[in-house]
This record gives C-alpha cells, structure tokens and sequence, in this order.
C-alpha cells in the first residue's frame, strides 16, 4: 500500500511552542518545515518576531525587507510550489506559524484572493481618506467600480480602501488546488493563565537577548517605524523607549498586554477552526509520544 505522505499545520497561540513541535514532527517525518507567519519573511526582525535559529530547516523566512508589503495572497503563490514539489517528491510537509488566516485559506482551498497592494497606492488612498473623507472615496468607488460599492459598507473606511486598492491594482486573481496530502491540523493546548504566564517571561526573554539593540539597528540602517514590518507586536514601542517616551517598565507592560491580547484573538480564532486537534503542552511530549501523536492523527 502507498502510503501518502502528510501535510501537517501546528497551530495555536503565541508563546505555546509551536515552532519546537514543528521541528520534533519534522524531524521524525524527515519532513520540510514551512513559515506561516507574516512578520518572520522580514529581514532583520530576528527575535521580536521569534524566528527560528535553523534558518536552513525552513522554506518562507527572511524574503522581505521591512519596508514590502506581504500578504495572505503572496504567501499562497509562494507555497504552493513548495507543496507541489514536496508531494513529487513523496516528502511530508509541516507549517507552522501563527498567522491563522494563512494556513486556513491554503487548507480550505479559498480562490479568487490577490496579491498585497503596492504601498505606495495605500498610502495615497489613506492620505485621500484622510484629506478628504471617506464619503469622498466611497464615491470614487462607485463611480469606477459601482457593482463592488453596492457591496461596502460607505462608512468603514478600511473596507472602501480595500475594494479601490482591488480595483485599482487589477492582479490576476489566485486560484489553486492542493496536492494529495493526508491533512492534518495540530493544535497546542494550554490553559489562559498558563499561556499568560509564558507570553509574561518570553518577553523578558526576548529583551535580555537583545530586542532592542535590534529595534535600534533597524532604526539606524533607515527602517521608517511606519514600514509594514514594524506592526509586529512589540517594535513601534521599543522604537517610542528608544525615543524616551517609555520607560522600561512601562515598555515591558506595553508589549506584554499587546501580546496577551493577541494570544486571546488566536484563541478565538481557534475555536472555528475545523477539524484541529488539541494536544498538550509541548514541554509534555517525548520521542515516544510524538510516534503516538503521529499515530493517531
């Protein structure tokens, strides 16, 4: 009997040990690691972002500089070459990272997306929307594009910048199929107050290891703080510490509170994810247990 080979995604919360679960199944699979996280393509943002050390294990870090834009549409264009050639080559597959909206638009086959906006034309629209109001925009949207207007709502703005940024832009729309894996989703379980603790000394850790001398050099080598890159949690205050509008207490707190938050919307965001698997803590699973999980999976 051939037997396929596995495309698993491990998911869960910032700070739950995604990445060394990912790396133990990959190396029992003999398989290829795989980022889906959309601040670790970023060059540079290193131990904010909790990269992992191995680049080389890894296809999808470090291919942006932090001033591009990256998205849900370009990530699907890039990893699904990699999924195809993995297939051919009867070699599983784990993804890990914890941009969600990434692996449940690859798994459950979503079509039609597209690319990330140029940058340059975002900031124009902003600065239009800001100048000039929404009401303005919205508008411009109907008069170019008055079938998708009848479907935004006049008043949110993020929204009315979204559908003129798709008019505008006109990239071909992406539409994919997934080789034969045996799919799998994986999910590390810990409690609320065990997952606040962990994202609580992870940002220590993540400091005493030199976070800041890393938000200091981005700063230096010219990385404006309004770059995309600079929306992962924690960069844009350390960028304020380094401008002496924290201090390092209220840097600590800042970061931490941001990070719990986002531990809370994943948390949600889990709970309607189709078909995952719960599994303990990572600190729990041993060689024999990892056979067992992949047996039973």
């Amino acid at each position: 009997m051939i037997i396929k080979p596995r495309l698993i995604a491990v998911m869960g919360e910032t700070a739950s040990g995604k990445s060394q679960l990912a790396e133990s199944l990959a190396t029992e699979l003999n398989g290829q690691l795989v980022n889906a996280d959309a601040f670790q393509v970023y060059r540079g943002l290193d131990i904010g972002t909790s990269k992992p050390l191995c680049l080389e294990k890894y296809e999808l870090l470090d291919l942006k500089n932090p001033e591009d834009s990256y998205g849900l549409g370009e990530w699907i264009r890039l990893v699904v070459p990699i999924l195809e050639r993995c297939y051919a080559a009867n070699q599983s597959v784990v993804i890990v990272g914890g941009t969600g909206l990434y692996i449940r638009a690859l798994l459950d086959g979503w079509q039609d997306m597209q690319d990330a906006p140029d940058a340059s034309l975002r900031e124009e629209l902003d600065a239009k929307i800001e100048a000039n109001g929404v009401e303005s925009m919205f508008l411009e949207l109907e008069r170019v594009a008055p079938l998708v207007a009848a479907e935004v709502d006049p008043r949110n703005p993020v929204r009315v910048r979204r559908a003129l940024e798709k008019h505008l832009t006109q990239t071909p729309a992406i539409r994919f199929s997934l080789p034969n894996f045996q799919i799998q989703k994986l999910c590390l379980d810990w409690s609320v107050a065990e997952i606040e603790t962990r994202v609580n000394e992870r940002v220590l850790q993540m400091l005493e290891r030199g976070w800041i001398a890393e938000v200091r050099q981005l700063l230096h080598q010219g990385v404006s703080p309004d770059c995309p890159a600079f929306r992962a949690i924690g960069y844009i205050s350390i960028a304020k510490f380094l401008e002496g509008q924290l201090s390092q207490e209220e840097l600590v707190s800042e970061i931490s509170l941001r990070t719990r938050q986002y531990a809370k919307r994943q948390r949600t965001w889990l709970r309607s994810e189709k078909g995952l698997k719960r599994v303990s803590g990572v600190e729990l699973l041993g060689a024999n247990d990892l056979k067992s999980l992949l047996n039973n999976i």
